[in-house]
């Protein structure tokens, strides 16, 4: 009956973070175009896809220090936590990176 049990509460644990989020989407990748209605995101999967931003858009460097909306620019990485409504995805936080240096071929 205990090993029921640990198993039980075992499983119960291992797929909560699952659920963490809800309805919420994940979108991950590099600005490839921005406006201040939306940003197109191009995934490492090589598909783009926009995210519509609104006012209570929370913007974050990837320290986790609050930014603005002047902050983020073309060529970032982002990880945007966003709301689907209907079609479209309203971004609620836009967590990103400067863009970094890009390497050199080896010579």
């Amino acid at each position: 009956m205990k090993i029921r049990l640990i198993v039980l509460l075992l499983s119960v644990l291992v797929t909560l973070p699952a659920f963490a989020h809800g309805d919420k989407k994940h979108v991950v990748g590099t600005i490839a175009k921005i406006s201040t209605e939306s940003v197109m995101v191009k995934t490492e999967d090589g598909k783009s896809v926009e995210v519509k931003l609104a006012p209570t858009t929370a913007y974050v460097t990837k320290d986790g220090k609050p930014a603005k909306f002047a902050d983020v620019a073309v060529g970032q990485r982002v990880v945007i936590h966003a709301t689907p409504k209907a079609t479209e995805l309203i971004a609620d936080e836009l967590r990103f990176a400067a863009s970094g240096p890009v390497a050199s071929p080896a010579e």
